[in-house]
């Protein structure tokens, strides 16, 4: 009895010396798991300065210095050479079925998607396979609410089919939401934002409203969101291709430019001063989007620089656009978006080079509208 006793002793011992050790190590995982967090949500992270000789959207992609198929082998849904963010890493797949007329890779190893360069099949089985879930935002404010009906139709019919969409409409007017029909797991829900007497106000505070309800909503109800102007139509397909941490699309009146074109903001007393030097792309801030994180450090950091501008009494020179193409500069895209994704053919035609027009601008009035 006493050898056994002297063993429940023993063993009662260890079990109160396991204890502490226990707890010391679940504090420390919650430390862990709480500090990430707060970097994930505090922070967009490094800041890539590396300047790149411009990339030229009309030259081909040579694939000979792409490198060989890495990581798990897996093809990613992606024709040609492009980025797996995940395995961090340059994939070759069916190089044979890609785009030989256009650049398909950015310098820093980004896909460019374009028409031919994804397996739609492939792309939309994997997302399924996720459950994900896509957040559509779209501002319908003062007259910009008559748009919306056309906007939310033709999205029906080819935004993200046969996925959950939520749509997130902001708008001053809720009562002149149209009801539009919506498909199974999609669904719309309207947010009331002010107003205000400038359409460049209304531009730039819309920064300020999709940082705070990412961090406060969306977070909880996506894994993508989009960012849309509502005076536009969809055309023709637009899913999941389009998805990536982080996505900015080119402006179709600048694709073929030069960067010393570009209409950058060039003043530098300006948050969004980018020097004559340097610049990639232009993209343009009627479609962005990407992880609901990425696009909350996004529109954040525009956002406060757009409040520090204002401090100093100096308003970029294309507003909300102009410091989106300051922060993807140096927060590179892990996707870019070809023109085909953003166009107006009433003003640039339909060129031979755009094999889809997917995103298409509405004729209208702009005087009349803004005013």
């Amino acid at each position: 009895m006493k050898d056994l006793r002297f063993g429940r002793l023993k063993c009662y011992s260890l079990h109160l010396g396991i204890l502490p050790l226990t707890v010391l190590v679940l504090v420390f995982f919650c430390f862990v798991c709480l500090s990430l967090r707060s970097q994930e949500w505090g922070h967009p992270g490094a800041v890539n300065r590396k300047a790149y000789p411009q990339p030229r959207v009309l030259t081909p992609t040579d694939f000979q210095g792409c490198g060989g198929r890495c990581g798990d082998g897996k093809p990613n849904g992606l024709y040609g050479c492009s980025w797996n963010s995940e395995s961090r890493c340059c994939l070759v797949a069916q190089p044979h079925s890609g785009r030989t007329d256009v650049l398909v890779l950015t310098p820093w190893l980004a896909p460019i998607i374009w028409e031919g360069t994804f397996d739609i099949d492939t792309l939309n089985e994997q997302f399924r396979l996720r459950n994900t879930t896509i957040g559509l935002t779209v501002f319908a404010v003062k007259k910009y609410v008559v748009f919306l009906k056309l906007f939310l139709e033709t999205a029906e019919q080819h935004f993200m089919v046969g996925h959950k969409v939520i749509y997130y409409v902001f708008t001053d007017r809720p009562a002149d939401v149209p009801q539009v029909p919506l498909g199974a797991g999609r669904r719309l829900v309207v947010l009331t934002v002010r107003n205000y007497t400038r359409w460049q106000d209304v531009s730039m505070h819309r920064m300020e409203v999709i940082s705070h309800f990412s961090e406060q909503r969306f977070r909880h109800e996506v894994d993508y969101l989009v960012c849309a102007d509502v005076d536009m139509k969809f055309r023709d397909h637009v899913g999941v291709e389009i998805l990536s941490a982080l996505f900015g699309t080119l402006h179709p009146g600048f694709y073929r430019s030069r960067r010393e074109s570009f209409t950058y903001e060039r003043r530098p007393q300006s948050q969004a001063y980018i020097p004559w030097d340097q610049g990639d792309f232009y993209y343009m801030g009627a479609f962005f989007g990407g992880s609901v994180v990425e696009v909350h450090h996004l529109t954040k950091a525009c956002h406060q620089a757009m409040v520090e501008d204002q401090a100093n009494g100096i308003e970029a020179v294309w507003h909300d656009e102009s410091h989106l193409n300051k922060y993807l500069l140096y927060h590179k895209p892990t996707k870019v978006l070809s023109p085909e994704y953003m166009w107006d053919q009433q003003l640039l035609g339909w060129p031979s080079i755009m094999k889809k027009l997917r995103y298409v601008a509405v004729p209208k009035n702009h005087q009349a509208i803004r005013n």
